[in-house]
């Protein structure tokens, strides 16, 4: 045998650029650069660059009577907080009431608690619900449908162009990233990177800016949940865990083990958060598949993969059956609140979209034990491996028992972070990355870990990676390039008919599961939901459809199955070293077709059996 057949295939980190294959994804964004700026990015360019500043101007003349630049500080924070709420499809006073300084600096208006309540207080005198509703909606109007390109001079159209500018490279940096995870024809976490570079490069963030953009809560939150993960690894713990859940299986038969994720994660996901699973069950998942190899078959790949993808696959399909399962739940239905007065609450969410996680569980679980075949079957011998591993380690000592105290507070802290920070109990809004970085270094404080752990167990690439994806879901957010893409989607197949009832619904599930792929679930449904809501609202106003595409789109918004930076979980299993990206697009495209199938089943069958509210049907 040859040398070059001898050596072992590179896999994973080990490879080096393909430059056959890289040329082909520069060489596209190049050509994208290059070519003439359609009409559509300049006038979502004006909407997003300009639309701000007139509406502000507009508001300004509408309740003061005054241009923005002669107006008191507590009339300009009005106008900028009315404006603020109306890009978020809040358009009603109720809403516009409950701001307060935290929100105005949230959002970057400089702004006091005094000059807050004088402009609440004007709102309130001086304006019905009616009124405000109608000069929000006015507003609306005038950035979205009556700002014209052609018309700008000036400065106007400088920032009109670099909006479009700014589309227009968020478009290519698609292409670009797509075609590098799909063929890993650079490393994956060298993709992440060139994302910055791209953008610092081009001139659509500065150099301060794409430092501050790679690290967000969630970013953190994936590095202190695979430090955790390392901790119960180097305890036992993870095995004590391992065999209070499947210790009384009487055929600990791979299938069963996985049916077992399905059934336990996917529901919790509706109620908790799907990070804090991923990387609950990863150090499990692992685990049974290296106490299952035997002298005979010292390497199952396929049994690997089809752990990993069972407990991501499990994590993604239960957010949507409550609103508590994802920020993109709650995103639609202010939408439909603010802009139709339509609500739904939290238990009725549940009754209508938690269907879908149930049809969803045994379809997947089938889906995945259909596309993956291990060698091994039965993990009887991993069970009968760790009963013997925990009966060596006798009682627990006292670094596994820190390992779970830890681990408790860290989950007690997931859970009520956001409610004690909204009751008043907590000064400062935690946010889940920190309170699992917070975990992870108590576990330093107390024992359990040194750096050397976390050195050599924590995939650092997954965090970078997920560092690229984060500024990659911002840019497309912000520069409007998803909603450039929303919006030339539904014109182009309108005049096929698709522009009203299930086929609107269609289209519109199809493009948020696009877009929920390559950005976070909830700016896919906040770029998609306004569009699509306002569509239904011409083509069937006051109609079930309304509440049906704002819960369809929500849920379509999870069905992020097809990339490793598509959702957390997805990033957080392939921290285990078993998965290649053509994994995750061997279920996830099937099963992306089946779920959007499903939310049109549903629709037509059970939400239109049910109807809702007494509201007409389409």
């Amino acid at each position: 045998m040859s040398q070059a057949k001898s050596k072992k295939k590179a896999t994973g980190y080990d490879k080096y650029v393909n430059w056959k294959l890289f040329i082909i994804p520069v060489v596209l964004f190049f050509v994208i650069l290059i070519l003439p700026t359609p009409d559509g990015m300049k006038r979502v360019g004006t909407q997003y660059q300009i639309g701000p500043k007139k509406v502000v101007g507009f508001l300004c003349e509408e309740l003061f009577h005054k241009k923005s630049s002669d107006t008191e500080q507590w009339e300009l924070i009005a106008a900028q907080m009315m404006e603020r709420n109306m890009r978020m499809g809040a358009l009603t006073k109720d809403r516009f009431m409950k701001r307060n300084a935290k929100w105005c600096k949230k959002y970057k208006i400089q702004a006091d608690d005094t000059n807050i309540e004088r402009a609440k207080s004007f709102v309130d005198k001086n304006l019905t619900p009616e009124q405000f509703n109608e000069i929000m909606k006015a507003g609306f109007d005038l950035r979205m449908k009556k700002l014209n390109y052609a018309s700008l001079q000036g400065k106007d159209k400088q920032a009109a162009d670099k909006g479009a500018w700014h589309i227009k490279v968020a478009i290519a940096m698609v292409v670009f990233v797509v075609f590098c995870f799909m063929t890993e024809c650079i490393p994956l976490p060298g993709v992440a990177f060139c994302i910055g570079l791209i953008l610092v490069f081009t001139g659509v963030v500065t150099r301060q800016q794409v430092a501050m953009f790679y690290w967000s809560d969630a970013c953190w939150f994936i590095m202190g949940s695979l430090m955790f993960a390392a901790a119960f690894v180097k305890t036992g713990v993870d095995k004590r865990m391992c065999m209070m859940m499947f210790k009384r299986l009487a055929v600990p038969n791979v299938r069963w083990i996985t049916l077992i994720f399905f059934i336990i994660i996917a529901p919790l996901a509706a109620f908790i958060s799907d990070h804090a699973l991923a990387a609950m069950f990863l150090p499990i998942g692992m685990l049974l598949y290296q106490n299952s190899l035997t002298e005979e078959i010292p390497e199952d790949r396929e049994l690997a993969k089809m752990l990993m993808i069972a407990i991501a696959m499990a994590c993604n399909i239960g957010g949507p059956g409550a609103p508590s399962g994802g920020a993109r739940n709650v995103i639609m239905m202010t939408y439909l609140t603010d802009m139709f007065g339509f609500d739904i609450g939290y238990f009725q969410w549940v009754t209508y979209c938690f269907p879908f996680v149930l049809l969803m569980i045994p379809i997947t679980w089938i889906a995945v034990n259909t596309l993956f075949k291990p060698r091994i079957k039965s993990l009887a011998p991993a069970m009968r491996h760790l009963e013997s591993e925990i009966g060596k380690m006798g009682k627990w000592n006292k670094h596994q028992i820190w390992a779970v105290i830890i681990f408790v507070v860290m989950v007690w802290g997931w859970f009520t972070e956001k409610i004690f920070f909204n009751m008043g109990i907590y000064p400062v809004r935690l946010g889940i990355g920190v309170i699992a970085v917070a975990g992870a270094v108590a576990y330093l404080l107390a024992g359990v870990v040194n750096w050397r752990d976390y050195h050599e167990k924590v995939d650092w690439g997954v965090v970078w990676l997920y560092a690229g994806a984060i500024i990659f879901g911002r840019t497309l957010d912000s520069t409007g390039a998803a909603y450039w893409l929303a919006d030339s989607v539904i014109n182009l197949l309108a005049p096929f008919g698709m522009d009203q009832g299930l086929p609107l619904m269609l289209t519109s599930n199809g493009l948020t599961a696009v877009l929920t792929n390559l950005m976070a679930d909830g700016p896919a449904a906040a770029a998609v939901g306004p569009i699509t809501l306002n569509m239904a609202g011409i083509v069937h106003p006051g109609t079930t459809f309304l509440p049906f595409m704002a819960m369809a789109t929500a849920i379509s918004s999870s069905f992020a199955y097809c990339l490793i930076i598509g959702t957390p979980p997805n990033a957080i299993v392939y921290a285990s070293g078993y998965l290649e990206p053509k994994d995750y697009l061997r279920v996830g495209i099937p099963m992306w077709f089946v779920a959007n199938i499903v939310v049109i089943l549903i629709t037509a069958v059970y939400w239109g059996w049910r109807g809702f509210g007494g509201l007409p049907g389409f």
